[in-house]
């Protein structure tokens, strides 16, 4: 009952976004599963994989010799992950389990445990950390990457990015969640029972076009986002202009001096039995 609503769902779209989203987020995963010690040979359970793409650069990781299995609730996530791994060549060690993997069964336990914006979907992430920890080896890795947009704005301002980060804030918080993990990720480990973890954060900061990228990841999640920002009241396709978005996104910096800071990507992890 208490579960806040997944607002982003699994449509074809947001499958495509996560994609996307996973080419621009693929650096800084990479620099925080290898930075918490991800290396060949380990056995890897990927949390909620959605798309895939994270238990595919595990797996990249744990070359030679590891094996990842990738899970989601999402029977449709899972199908289009398994298609990915399947055509990267890949699905002779990535697999993908549908189900909730603190309830799912696996013959042995695994070296790491990793996961992607999941934590922040949780009513209780300690909790659901506490639960699918039992998975983990004596000494195994436990490295979650999350997102926090307490820091997005723009100066001098930027209408159309300011209000789009807006809608899509008022709307997460509209379905009883919370898109900001930087000032929870501490507690949610120790209160999960695992050692005090390790903290990281990068932000994307960019002036003129070098901004592009991040303005188009911001339209991608309101074209996602806009069913529900129309059913909470946050606004309206009208209001939204979601065909031409982008475009006017980016024009409205491409010649200016305007600084946009944009989502921050946050990390923690440990070694689970470091401490009692």
């Amino acid at each position: 009952m208490n579960q806040p609503d997944y607002v982003l769902g699994h449509s074809d779209h947001e499958l495509g976004r996560l994609r996307r989203q996973a080419a621009l987020l693929e650096s800084t995963t990479r620099e925080y599963l290898a930075a918490a010690g991800l290396a060949p040979g380990m056995r890897v359970l990927d949390v909620g994989s959605g798309a895939g793409d994270v238990a595919m650069l595990a797996a990249e990781l744990t070359t030679p010799g590891g094996r990842v299995i990738g899970t989601d609730t999402a029977a449709a996530a899972v199908s289009a992950a398994s298609a990915a791994a399947s055509a990267a060549g890949l699905s002779d060690i990535v697999h993908f389990r549908n189900g909730d993997p603190a309830a799912l069964t696996f013959d042995e336990p695994f070296d790491a445990i990793v996961g992607r914006y999941v934590l922040v979907f949780q009513a209780d992430p300690a909790a659901m950390l506490r639960r699918v920890s039992r998975h983990l080896a004596p000494g195994g890795i436990v490295v979650f990457h999350e997102p926090d947009w307490c820091a997005v704005r723009s100066s001098p301002p930027a209408p159309t990015y300011d209000r789009c980060c807006r809608w899509i804030i008022e709307t997460v918080d509209r379905a009883r969640t919370s898109w900001n993990m930087a000032d929870r990720l501490h507690r949610t480990f120790t209160d999960a029972g695992l050692p005090a973890p390790t903290l990281s954060m990068r932000t994307f900061i960019g002036v003129g076009i070098a901004a592009e990228v991040w303005l188009r990841a911001v339209a991608d999640i309101v074209e996602t986002l806009l069913p529900t920002m129309e059913a909470l009241g946050s606004a309206t396709a009208a209001e939204v202009g979601l065909e031409t978005l982008a475009e006017r996104l980016i024009d409205e910096i491409r010649e200016t001096p305007t600084t946009l800071i944009g989502r921050s990507e946050v990390a923690a992890w440990c070694r689970g039995g470091e401490s009692s």
